[in-house]
Parts: C-alpha cells; structure tokens; sequence
C-alpha cells in the first residue's frame, strides 16, 4: 500500500485528544459522524488540515499545519500537529524533512498518543532509505541515506524495547547489513537478535544468515578464522536443536569446510614460522594441525614438510615428537597404494589387451607363411615338371644331328 494511503486510512478512523472529528461504527458497519470540530477553534483549525491530507492535498495540509504550529506553539494538540505536517510530507517525498517532525514528537512529547506513532513512521522511512531510496537534495534525490537508516534502526529499539517494533527494527538492521555485504556488522546485530528476541518467529532466519555471515567473514589464511569458528559452534549448537534445519543447510558440508579452512590456517602458520627460520613453532604447529585435523588436504601437505623439518630441530624437540611415520601411512601411503592398485589393475587390462593383440598378429602371421610356403611348393612342382618335360624331349630326338660321329680312320 503507498504510504500517502496509509496516512489516509489512518487519520480517517483515528481519534487522538479530540483533535478531530469523531466517528462511531453503527450497528449496519458504517462510521457515523458524533461530533464536529468547531471551525475557527485551534481543534477545527487542526481538523481541517487532517481532512485536507485524507482527501489527497498533502501540500494544503502541510501548508495548514505549519501555520497551525505558528500560532499555538503551546497547544495539548501540538504533537498531533507536528504528525500531520510530516505525514504531509512523506506524501510529497519528502521523506528526510519528515524526519524532522517525527523526531520532534519523539524527543519532546515521550508520553503523548504520538509517541509511537511517530517511532513507527520513522521505521518506516527508514526502510525507505535502507532499500536505497536517495535523500533529496536542491529538489533531486542526489544523497544516499544509509547512515540515517542504520541511526533509526537502532533507536526504534533503544525507544520501545521489547517491543514487536523494536524486533522488526533489529532484523531489518541485520538484513542491511546482509545485503550490503558487512558481514561482520551482519554477524554482531543477528548475534544481539538472538539473544534479545528468543522467541520471535525470524530466529530460525536470524540463525542461518548468522552462520552464513560468519563463514563469509573468513577473508583467507592470512586473516583472523574467529567468524569460522563461530560458525561451527553455531553449526553443532543448531544440529542439536533443530536437526531438521541443519540437515536443510547442509550442516555436515559446512563444518568439513570449515575444519579445511582452519587446517589451512595452521598450515599457512607453520609456513611462516618456516620462513622466519623457526622450525620449533614450524613442528609444533603441525603437530596441533594433525591432531585436530588428521583427515584434511592441509594435513596432507603438512607432514610433507616434517622431512625438512626434522634435521634443523634440537634433539630435545626430536624426541618428544610423536611417530610421523604412522600417520604418514595412515595419510600418505594409503592413498598411494590405492593409486598402485590402481595402476595394477589398468596394467593388467592393458597387458591382457596387448597379449590379445599379439595372439591375433600371430595367427595372421602363421597363415600368410602358410600360404607363402603352399605357393613355394607350387612354384618349385611346376619348375621340376618344366625339367623333367625338357629331358624327355631331348631324349626323344635322337644323335643324328648332336651326337658325336665316329672316325673312319681304323
């Protein structure tokens, strides 16, 4: 619903001190008119600009009500008066310069009807701002006004504590922060909603945005791991008492990560300690790595380093070192002897490919030398019948021609 609506509906049914006319619901569920401010009277003077405002002329109203402040600085009805005119402005836009009015009735008038009416109007402004509706400036919106909506957020609160205001003020704090990515401020004002609003229906939405928050904290490494170790706490904390939301986010998959993030830490940790020539600090802190965090990438790579280390320790140190050996076969070693296994079994398909390979290129072998050998003896049949051909026709010529006559001569 706009809010110039709002305002109408409001000041249509609501009588405050007799500062306007009054309306009493019948039996047929309508307003009837019971009494009418008398015209020309401070009350009448008030109630024409309430009625100038409900018919849509905010800038009448706020025309009327400002000389209406001018005349009776000192009036019982000078706070509803004040209402109005911001009313009046809100309905022109004029969101900043309402404020103006509104905080006026909440700083001087604590005790009238007002008074939460106006912490109410000025919520809602600032939801208006933190949406990121700018400031009018030289009759444009020009300036930001985060800064004004954070301010209110948080005096709705310290204004009426307890109150289900209050508790809409401190999670719409919480989710600007969210939103603009202040996840540490985002972080503290869910931490406070928690715990001064048990109760209230948005815990289970302020639990999961306070755990997202502060795992989002976490910047790296080289940075503070406070907010992931929050997290995890509220991670273990939330699977106790609502197993089912915890399962819904992802419980298990966020503590894993979180305990890889601090491992890496620690790694990180003993890599400095490394360069700045300290292998005592170096040890000692993946040996708390290890221990806290055995089944982790960063445990892995840690003792890794223990060879180098080790040689530049006192002998002190050595020995109360824990056995490295058994967690590098608990980490390292069975991880290669899969990767072996592995390797066996892709060599043995292989292998059994090759040999089937070689008992196909065998066979094609044995039958091209068979056929060679079958087409040898044909050729060396045929040339032995060529011969044996030739010799008979030899024979079968006789010596009158070639054969060596005999000398006459006795």
């Amino acid at each position: 619903m706009p809010y110039g609506l709002l305002v109408v509906a409001i000041y249509t049914v609501v009588s405050i001190a007799g500062a306007q006319d009054t309306y009493t619901l019948t039996d047929e569920d309508r307003w009837k008119e019971t009494q009418t401010a008398e015209k020309g009277t401070p009350t009448g003077q008030l109630a024409a600009a309430r009625k100038a405002l409900a018919a849509g002329e905010p800038l009448r109203a706020e025309n009327l009500a400002t000389r209406w402040i001018k005349r009776y600085p000192y009036d019982a009805l000078i706070p509803e008066a004040y209402m109005i005119r911001g009313d009046a402005l809100v309905a022109q836009g004029s969101y900043y310069s309402a404020l103006y009015d509104y905080e006026f009735v909440a700083r001087s008038h604590p005790s009238s009807a007002a008074f939460v009416q106006a912490i109410t109007r000025e919520y809602e402004i600032a939801k208006i701002f933190a949406s990121g509706v700018r400031r009018k400036f030289l009759g444009m919106r020009l300036l930001l006004a985060y800064d004004e909506a954070q301010e209110i957020f948080i005096r709705v609160q310290e204004r009426l504590p307890g109150s289900q205001l209050a508790e809409q003020a401190g999670l719409a704090l919480g989710d600007f922060y969210y939103r603009r990515r202040e996840m540490q401020l985002a972080a503290d004002t869910y931490s406070v909603f928690i715990e001064n609003y048990p109760h209230s229906e948005s815990i289970p939405l302020a639990r999961r945005r306070l755990i997202f928050a502060n795992i989002a904290s976490y910047k790296g490494p080289e940075f503070d791991d406070v907010g992931i170790l929050e997290a995890r706490a509220q991670l273990e904390q939330l699977e106790a008492i609502s197993p089912a939301q915890a399962q819904r986010i992802g419980a298990q998959a966020l503590i894993l990560r979180i305990n890889e993030s601090e491992a890496e830490k620690m790694l990180t940790t003993a890599q400095w300690y490394l360069a700045i020539n300290d292998p005592i600090s170096a040890e000692y802190t993946i040996r708390t790595m290890i221990l806290e965090h055995p089944n982790t990438i960063a445990a892995t790579r840690g003792l890794r380093l223990i060879p180098l280390i080790t040689p530049n320790l006192p002998a002190a140190v050595v020995a109360q070192m824990p056995d490295y050996s058994i967690y590098q076969e608990a980490l390292l070693e069975a991880p290669s002897q899969q990767q072996s296994e592995a390797a066996e079994t892709v060599t043995t398909e292989e292998e059994a490919a090759n040999i089937e390979d070689l008992d196909a290129a065998h066979k094609r072998e044995s039958e091209a030398l068979e056929k060679i050998r079958k087409e040898k003896e044909a050729e060396e049949e045929s040339i032995n019948e060529a011969f044996e051909d030739a010799a008979d026709s030899q024979d079968s010529s006789g010596s009158t021609d070639d054969s060596p006559k005999k000398d006459p001569t006795p």
